[in-house]
């Protein structure tokens, strides 16, 4: 049957990816098994910073069931540096990054060696055989220390900690601003770094094809494309002969936006032994090697008037790049370097980056990436800016931000925001949050001196997303391109296949592209399979990340499936022997204007493409389609969130008492999927604010390093949230779509910390570094007291 002309855009579709997820049907990379399978352990540096000495192997071939074990240095010559693809400067410093440690290690966790045997704990209880000699080196963990003239260095070769320094200024000069200016605050913001919890660890599996030299690489990863490129320069394998796989993968956050040396590692053991190889990580392993998140200092000052206009922004950063450059390291807090104005005019922006190597792992993209910490840093400053001038921090908001009729409005930081309304968002957000009751209570039991506090936070926000603008990534000096391909082929029964270039790991993909695929071919929802995550079924993409998969990968499926139209279009007036704009389309249905009956679905279409027998002179056979879409701007979601929290003065303890989020993400195509991706990233927004931290010891150890100390908020720890949209359209896209994945990561971490704040600042409390745990609130309730 033909579509219905009920519209799938928009439908609150159950996830067609549910199924097999909840029936145990599921395909993870550590789930794979061949015949032959070897699995593979390594040895991790206990150290944060030393010089390898020595390395012997070959008391672990000894142990039961191992087949082969290997150094750093016996696994050197057919493995390249792993690759940093966004030089952000000319003159950055980039380190070579092996693998296998070879002669350093810089941070603990390092892998210097790896042991091959019949099963994964032959391999990891041989690891103990191994006998490696470390000289210490001092670490290096403080990111202004670093940078001092006497400091050791993380890498001696290079002989600085520096990383690079990146600049921007735009708008009249800050210093002539802040001259002007009534008044200015400058505040320090710490961003603690974090570490990603997916719910599947990292896992490889490669299997060798020996006769014709080729690899089928198995990754639980975001970016199947990419690694294949990526892979073949590190390795030296033709990237004709590697394929990557990336099957159910669950969850990533950004964590698996990487390239990791363990995928090199696997390649050239199978490669090395001519042999299937697996590699699953744990979760202690995944907390020392899985790249970490956030981690800087960011030093704020605004300038503005008593009347609350702000006039000028100046923003330095101190970026923790951790001990290498992995896949975006450097890039990552740049991403943020556009947004720190967020939603507000200003005459004056000035911003400065440096990132600086530390002996700690890596850090690179996780969820936002740049755009939270830029985020939390206005808004905070605004919080402070309102307790200055004594003023309600909405209304501070509502004197500075860009109102809906300034639309399109290019920011002070340069760029084009096409659409928004900040006024109906926060206007909706105060209403069902019932801010005038709450600040009335929250005054009451102020007056009354309640050991229990209550905090309002407000987080007025934007972001840019859907990384994608290829031309705007060469001005950033970032090594790819940013489109991405969709193809779409009618199959002779009618049934529909969509390829995509997205690599889906939880977002609902297979059910979205679904719905814009039936809704521009007018076929039924369920009559389309689309196809991904496999670099030779779907062989062009640029994969999944910065909330880019709908506004990029969406979009270009959209794009092909009008091209199919019009294809089929072209033999429907053929069969129907008339012109083709006599035809008009609908539900699937071409159909004659003022002759209905006259009509051909396009099902029917697709079958007369197949056999042949009656095409137009000069038609290909097909009416398939692809798009590459490159887009030429970003996306710019935006949204109202209002926390209420309950603070216990005597025990440091803060409950969340009510969450508010309105988001506005454009034309929505699936509400449940939305809702989803909210709620998620609500979660990890909180959890910044009030609960994970990776802490280091003096000498560099992760301390940190298991769910025991690492505290990841569950479903109890959350409150119920109060979710909500308001739909301003994107015009930059044809469906006015937005993202949505990290929207809500970005929003809640100040709204929450704003709010635990507000609760305190009666008692003296100006500032608590994050996560607010319930000891460093009571020690600044007690500090403030004293």
């Amino acid at each position: 049957m033909t579509g219905t002309a009920e519209r799938e855009v928009g439908r609150a579709r159950p996830r067609k990816e549910d199924a097999h997820l909840i029936t145990g049907q599921t395909n993870w990379t550590d789930n794979i098994s061949v015949n032959g399978l070897l699995h593979f352990a390594l040895l991790r540096s206990p150290m944060a910073h030393a010089r390898i000495e020595r390395v012997d192997v070959s008391p672990a071939l000894e142990r039961p069931g191992v087949i082969a074990a290997f150094s750093g240095a016996d696994l050197a010559e057919g493995l390249g540096s792993m690759p940093c693809v966004w030089p952000v400067t000319e003159d950055i410093v980039m380190p070579d990054h092996p693998p296998l440690a070879v002669d350093e290690v810089r941070h603990a966790g390092d892998p210097v060696a790896v042991v091959v045997a019949r099963d994964r704990y032959a391999a990891a209880d041989a690891l103990e055989a191994i006998e490696v000699d470390y000289e210490p080196l001092p670490p290096v963990l403080d990111l202004e220390a670093a940078l001092e003239p006497d400091s050791p260095l993380v890498h001696a070769d290079k002989g600085t900690n520096r990383c690079y320094t990146w600049p921007l200024k735009t708008g009249e000069d800050f210093g002539s601003v802040r001259q002007r200016a009534e008044l200015t605050l400058k505040r320090r913001y710490h961003q603690q770094r974090l570490i990603p919890n997916a719910m599947e660890p990292r896992a490889v599996v490669v299997t060798p094809i020996a006769a014709s030299g080729e690899y089928t690489l198995y990754s639980s990863t975001q970016i199947p494309h990419i690694v294949r490129l990526l892979m073949a320069m590190v390795t030296g394998i033709p990237e004709n002969k590697i394929r990557v796989i990336a099957p159910d993968v669950g969850g990533g956050f950004g964590s698996k936006l990487q390239v990791y040396g363990e995928e090199a590692i696997a390649l050239a053991i199978a490669r090395h032994l001519g042999r299937p190889v697996k590699w699953t990580e744990s979760r202690s392993e995944g907390y020392l090697a899985t790249h970490h998140g956030r981690g800087m200092i960011q030093d704020v000052e605004i300038a503005a008037n008593r009347d609350g206009k702000v006039l000028g922004l100046k923003v330095d950063l101190l970026a923790d790049m951790g001990a290498y450059l992995m896949l975006i390291t450097p890039g990552t807090p740049l991403l943020g370097a556009f947004m720190y104005p967020g939603i507000y005019k200003m005459d004056a922006y000035e911003f400065t980056c440096t990132g600086v190597f530390t002996t700690r792992t890596p850090t690179d993209a996780y969820r936002g990436a740049g755009r939270p910490e830029a985020t939390f840093a206005i808004e905070r400053t605004m919080d402070e800016l309102a307790v200055e001038l004594g003023m309600d921090p909405v209304e501070l908001r509502r004197r500075n931000w860009i109102r809906h009729e300034e639309f399109p409005h290019t920011s002070v930081a340069g760029l084009t925001y096409d659409s928004g309304n900040y006024e109906a968002a926060t206007a909706k957000a105060l209403e069902l949050f019932d801010y005038d009751k709450l600040r009335a209570e929250q005054a009451d039991r102020n007056g009354r001196a309640d050991t229990v506090r209550l905090g309002i936070g407000v987080s007025t926000y934007t972001e840019m997303c859907g990384l994608a603008p290829s031309r705007i990534l060469k001005d950033l000096r970032y090594a790819a391109g940013g489109w991405e391909a969709a193809s779409i082929r009618m199959l002779p029964t009618g049934k529909v296949e969509v390829v995509t270039g997205t690599s889906p790991h939880g977002q609902g993909h297979a059910t979205c592209w679904s719905q814009i695929a039936a809704d521009v071919l007018g076929v039924p929802f369920d009559d389309v399979e689309v196809v991904h995550g496999d670099t030779k079924a779907a062989p062009q993409g640029m994969d999944t990340y910065g909330s880019r998969s709908l506004v990029v990968g969406g979009m270009a499926v959209h794009h092909a499936a009008l091209k199919v139209v019009d294809k089929a279009r072209k033999v429907a007036a053929h069969l129907l022997e008339a012109s083709e704009q006599d035809l008009d389309f609908a539900n699937g249905v071409f159909s004659v204007k003022g002759s209905p009956e006259a009509r051909k679905t396009i099902q029917e279409v697709a079958f007369e493409t197949f056999s042949s027998h009656d095409l137009p002179d000069g038609m290909e056979p097909t009416i398939n389609a692809e798009h590459l879409l490159d887009p030429d701007t970003f996306s710019f979601p935006h949204g109202t969130h209002l926390c209420a929290v309950e603070v216990d003065t005597e025990t440091g303890q803060t409950h969340i008492r009510s969450y508010v989020a309105v988001d506005d993400v454009g034309r929505v195509i699936n509400p449940v999927i939305v809702e989803g991706q909210v709620h998620g990233g609500l979660a990890q927004g909180i959890a910044q604010a009030l609960y994970e931290e990776a802490v280091y010891d003096d000498e560099g150890n992760l301390v940190s390093g298991t769910m025991a100390d690492y505290l990841v908020p569950s479903a109890a720890d959350l409150p119920d949230f109060v979710t909500d949209r308001t739909e301003t359209p994107a015009t930059s896209n044809a469906l006015g779509v937005k993202g949505v994945g990290e929207t809500a990561t970005i929003a809640s971490t100040p709204a929450v910390v704003n709010a635990v704040l507000d609760a305190l600042r009666p008692l003296g409390v100006t500032d608590i570094r994050m996560p607010c745990t319930p000891e460093r609130v009571w020690k600044a309730i007690e500090e403030a007291r004293s």
